[in-house]
């Protein structure tokens, strides 16, 4: 089944739209299962999509949220995802949530790795991830010459957080692997902007995933991404 494209006159429309889909998903866990799990992306793009979030009337005191991937920086770093979640998503209705960060005070990434790794053992599928993407093809923390980028994507491999490190990202990363993410029970790829219009073009155009690993998630994901997007 092909991914399907949602298109909004604006990010604020997209923002509102996604936030509606986002919290019917996570009610629906809740009435099957009595918890919900929720995986999200850092950037610029996610705020206005967090705040209208953060006012959905739900159970967010069963919803456990966590982050597709992060800079391996303290939380009050200005980069990172940790504080992006805590101002805007973590605020209103959903400041009862639960959150599961990557980074882990006084250890190194590879060690909060295993740790985050065990922690969300139990969390699997998740059933809702949303994914952004880079001018690069870049998804998750899956860059393009990215240190592990073959073991990230090889959906045979155990489900897991995994470190990585490439020149595009700054900083060290944590990153689930495609293993952890690609079976979500709902799949968003948020995009704004033409300019990710064009590069997710010229990914389906024929890129392989070494070159631009959004093509891992377009080609390979067991559930099609719903792909948001606005200019």
């Amino acid at each position: 089944m092909a991914s399907e494209l949602h298109s909004f006159e604006n990010g604020a429309a997209l923002a509102e739209a996604l936030a509606d889909t986002v919290a019917a998903a996570l009610s629906q866990a809740i009435s099957s299962r009595g918890k919900a799990t929720l995986a999200v992306s850092g950037g610029s793009t996610p705020k206005t999509f967090f705040k209208a979030l953060s006012t959905r009337p739900l159970d967010w005191n069963l919803v456990t949220v966590t982050l597709v991937d992060e800079r391996y920086v303290a939380a009050d770093n200005p980069r990172s995802n940790h504080l992006l979640v805590a101002t805007h998503l973590l605020q209103n209705a959903a400041a009862v949530a639960r959150f599961v960060p990557l980074y882990r005070d006084g250890l190194d990434a590879e060690t909060a790795a295993a740790a985050v790794t065990a922690e969300t053992a139990h969390s699997y599928p998740f059933d809702v991830v949303i994914l952004g993407m880079g001018n690069d093809g870049h998804t998750a923390s899956f860059f393009p010459g990215g240190s592990q980028l073959a073991e990230a994507l090889n959906l045979a491999l155990p489900r897991r957080v995994m470190t990585m490190e490439a020149e595009a990202a700054g900083e060290p990363r944590l990153t689930f692997s495609f293993s952890s993410l690609h079976d979500a029970h709902l799949l968003v790829l948020h995009i704004e902007g033409a300019e990710k219009q064009a590069v997710l073009e010229r990914a389906r155009a024929g890129h392989d995933e070494a070159e631009m690993p959004i093509r891992a998630v377009l080609d390979r994901a067991a559930t099609p991404p719903a792909i948001y997007w606005a200019p």
